[in-house]
């Protein structure tokens, strides 16, 4: 049929999320069929600053997207995984965030709230204020210091945690997440949760290379494409599903043209963006009037 001719979407390849609800949808399947696989480091990634709608939301604020909501986007998908494992127990759930402020505003913000169940740290932690000591007795005082050199000193996974969700560190948080690893072994499930690992060039060692680039799987990922290699372009996988590089068109959900097993380099990206010279309908016409001009010889 005539209008079957201009229809190129490519059944075969993995389609992107249409909407916030889906691709939080998929990402729960993909951990489920992880967890089966008994894959014990997992990584995370949604796109910078996405709006889970788990917080109540205040007036939208106007203009590029502020750190407050960076926090608050990665703070909510940490909840929306806090509740995906509340089965274990919230004292087995520890949610790691980088500093100290984050944590506390996550308690605060999930305090009495069953499905929030999780114990909540922080690796950067600051030394408690030294207030009111002068009146307390030197034993009293002494035991105030060790437990403030407890609280700040190197961090340290509380006994019994069965899942450690570690809440977008950065490389130096990383070294504590690699020490984290070596230390529980595979028992212990560790999921990042946008690390943003793609954009981190050097982990410091080999075995840490190798770490967070093999150990780690990366089973949900929806974020931009390298924008250098693939203006435009996003880059998802959902395991056990291969890599896709899609396109977002101007009218319509993005399009999956490239296809992969791994994550794709910048050189397969920039290689595969490089041969979509027309747009899907242009490219459609020239098939057909290849095909036509065959016909005719």
């Amino acid at each position: 049929m005539i209008a079957n001719l201009f229809n190129t979407d490519k059944q075969s390849l993995p389609s992107l999320p249409k909407d916030v609800k889906e691709a939080v949808r998929k990402c729960r399947e993909a951990t489920q069929e992880a967890l089966k696989n008994r894959i014990s480091r997992m990584d995370i990634e949604f796109p910078v600053g996405t709006k889970f709608n788990v917080e109540k939301s205040g007036s939208k604020s106007k203009g590029p997207p502020t750190l407050q909501e960076f926090q608050r986007s990665d703070r909510e998908l940490a909840r929306l995984f806090v509740e995906m494992f509340q089965p274990v127990g919230g004292d087995r759930i520890a949610v790691i965030f980088k500093e100290d402020e984050q944590a506390e505003q996550a308690k605060k913000l999930w305090k009495g709230d069953a499905s929030a169940a999780s114990r909540i740290l922080a690796l950067n932690r600051g030394k408690k204020q030294r207030t009111g000591k002068k009146s307390l007795g030197f034993a009293n005082k002494l035991a105030a210091e060790l437990e403030e050199e407890k609280s700040s000193g190197p961090f340290a996974l509380p006994e019994n945690i069965e899942v450690a969700l570690f809440i977008s560190p950065g490389p130096k948080e990383l070294v504590v997440v690699e020490k984290i690893c070596n230390q529980v072994g595979d028992g212990t499930l560790v999921v990042l949760l946008n690390t943003r690992l793609g954009s981190i060039s050097n982990f410091g060692s080999a075995a840490a290379t190798k770490l967070f680039t093999q150990t780690f799987e990366s089973v949900f990922h929806l974020a931009a494409a390298p924008q250098d290699a693939a203006p435009n372009c996003l880059l998802h996988r959902a395991y056990p599903m291969d890599w896709v590089l899609a396109r977002k068109p101007a009218v319509g959900p993005p399009k999956s043209f490239g296809r992969w097993s791994q994550r794709p380099t910048l050189e397969e990206c920039a290689s595969t963006f490089q041969s979509l010279q027309l747009s899907e309908v242009e490219r459609g016409v020239e098939n057909v009037v290849e095909n036509v001009a065959s016909w005719l010889k």
